[in-house]
């Protein structure tokens, strides 16, 4: 990403009024002003499209975005943080655990441990540096203080201390959820302490709103949008977003498991890493990295208990 050492009044042509209109949408960085397109830019603060254009050029070219060669390009993995959930098998198939600028995709049938994960993984960030903050959208329901006291325990933290350093959202339709992440966008751009944004669960309010094949198109265009603004915030602030996904049954499929993610292509395109979660032998949880850019599809064994995420 290109460090950002000018503010929008350093963009000619943007007055006082108009950086007015762009913080009120949540527009408060050069970086943000220079990836929207000029089509969104123009309904959400009023300008014709041309003025619209010109002012995002002119953010693009103040931050040099463009190409370069792939030896400098490369180095930006150097800013890429990882954070594992404690559980050397689990952590292994994402080759130490959850990247930072990227969506990782966990899908699953109920009580496959989606969500105790998002909550371990919660903590797990807060325990790496104090100073670090994650947000939490509830699609669901599914956020439990208990069960964030109990990881913390086990951590040795303090829970009250983990709950000042949580902010949740609980979302109660798809138009929700999604005003809820341009919020997120707006609290990233003004404070780098956020390290992580879980999203549980990503589909469940676009799936019970858009009923039938006639909705389809519909429902799929607007989880585009969510997908490619939550991919944009991960990448542009180096956070690590996780989404967990509900599943269905393809009664296509004959042989082998049948159970596919919710969301189809437009949610197996936009994540980065898609894991799939469900019931092992003996009480035990199975996961498979299914999809990666970089690493092997493995998959491992683990149990979960009181305390958090242990070897089988």
């Amino acid at each position: 990403m290109a460090t950002e050492t000018k503010d929008l009044s350093s963009i000619p042509g943007i007055g006082p009024a108009t950086i007015m209109r762009l913080e009120a949408a949540g527009i408060s960085t050069l970086m943000a002003l220079a990836i929207i397109s000029p089509q969104e830019l123009s309904t959400t603060i009023g300008m014709s499209e041309a003025s619209a254009r010109k002012i995002i050029k002119k953010a693009r070219d103040s931050l040099n975005l463009g190409f370069e060669v792939a030896k400098n390009f490369i180095h930006k993995r150097d800013n890429v943080d990882k954070i594992g959930t404690g559980c050397s098998n689990f952590d292994s198939i994402l080759n130490g655990g959850f990247e930072s600028g990227s969506i990782t995709e966990v899908y699953g049938q109920y009580g496959s441990g989606k969500t105790q994960l998002s909550h371990l993984i919660t903590v797990k960030t807060l325990l790496k540096n104090k100073k670090n903050k994650t947000i939490f959208l509830d699609s669901e329901g599914t956020f439990r203080a208990d069960r964030l006291k109990d990881f913390a325990e086990a951590n040795k933290l303090d829970i009250d201390e983990v709950l000042a350093r949580i902010y949740v959202a609980r979302a109660h339709s798809s138009d929700h959820q999604m005003l809820l992440i341009d919020e997120v966008e707006k609290m990233v751009q003004k404070d780098d302490t956020y390290k992580l944004l879980v999203v549980d669960s990503l589909t469940s309010l676009f799936r019970s709103e858009f009923i039938g094949r006639g909705t389809l198109a519909t429902r799929q265009q607007k989880l585009n949008k969510h997908l490619h603004q939550l991919l944009r915030i991960a990448d542009i602030y180096n956070i690590i977003v996780i989404v967990t996904n509900q599943v269905m049954s393809d009664p296509a499929q004959y042989y082998g498991d049948p159970t596919k993610p919710v969301g189809g292509n437009i949610v197996g395109h936009s994540s980065t890493f898609r894991i799939y979660m469900r019931p092992g032998k003996s009480g035990s949880i199975y996961a498979k990295l299914v999809d990666s850019p970089n690493l092997p599809n493995l998959d491992c064994n683990f149990l979960i208990t009181k305390e958090g995420f242990v070897n089988v």
